[in-house]
């Protein structure tokens, strides 16, 4: 990695080496407020959203799976009674507060057993290859500072035929749904000062949605990375979508 590449932190231009501090900046002051904040900017759909996710990995009893970025452990929740005792959930996020709220509410929610907890770059996953079945990343690859780079590390650890999960923002199909999204979404920042005191990482996240790679592009990047099979499911006409690609069989 070259100390002077420049990458993009919401609208902002800065230098890579910096952009995975600035981000985790953001979460750590997000991590309490995290759930309440997907509300606000799903509409309150990121639950049905996250359900829809989970059913695409096709997991079953036995599977290992890696919930990437996988923050308060929503779909880990999900997850653990699909692959049974004889399974395994990873529950890994990059950053350290994040991973311990979702630690601890699934803790709350008497979820003990098949779990592990990893505090890991999606960039530089520590797996052996052919490790996992499927692998989940829900509002979490906008964020990634070289998303190529972690693609390439996902379908290095899936086992063959294993597939990769991605649930994001992208864009509205519609033009008049997406203009009225465009201002409401404008509203995040205020809403997130009134509900968390927290302007500034609020307007970050609705600045990393508009510099996300469209559904298309996503595709594309998922194909260039080596994944076969890839497809995408609009929701909401597009205000989120869900990429699914698969690790050719050998």
């Amino acid at each position: 990695m070259n100390d002077d590449e420049i990458t993009h932190f919401g609208f902002k231009s800065v230098p890579i080496k910096e952009k995975a501090g600035k981000v985790a900046e953001v979460f750590h002051s997000v991590a309490g407020k995290y759930d309440l904040m997907n509300d606000v900017m799903s509409l309150g759909s990121h639950r049905l959203m996250k359900q829809f996710a989970v059913e695409l990995t096709a997991a079953r009893k036995g599977h290992v799976i890696l919930d990437l970025a996988g923050g308060t452990g929503d779909l880990t929740k999900r997850l653990v009674p699909l692959v049974g005792e004889e399974g395994h959930v990873i529950l890994c996020d990059i950053n350290q507060s994040m991973l311990a709220q979702g630690r601890d509410r699934l803790l709350d929610d008497g979820i003990t057993n098949n779990v592990t907890y990893l505090q890991a770059d999606a960039e530089q996953l520590p797996m052996p290859d052919d490790t996992v079945n499927s692998i989940t990343m829900a509002f979490g690859l906008r964020n990634v500072t070289r998303k190529e780079i972690a693609l390439a590390s996902m379908l290095r650890i899936l086992k063959p035929g294993g597939r990769l999960v991605v649930l994001e923002f992208s864009q509205p199909e519609n033009n008049l749904l997406k203009n009225a999204y465009d201002k409401f979404s404008g509203l995040w920042p205020k809403i997130g000062k009134t509900l968390t005191g927290d302007e500034s990482s609020y307007r970050y996240l609705v600045e990393s949605i508009k510099m996300h790679p469209d559904q298309e592009t996503l595709k594309k990047m998922m194909q260039e990375a080596g994944f076969v099979k890839c497809e995408y499911h609009n929701i909401l006409n597009g205000i989120a979508a869900i990429h699914v690609g698969r690790k050719a069989r050998t």
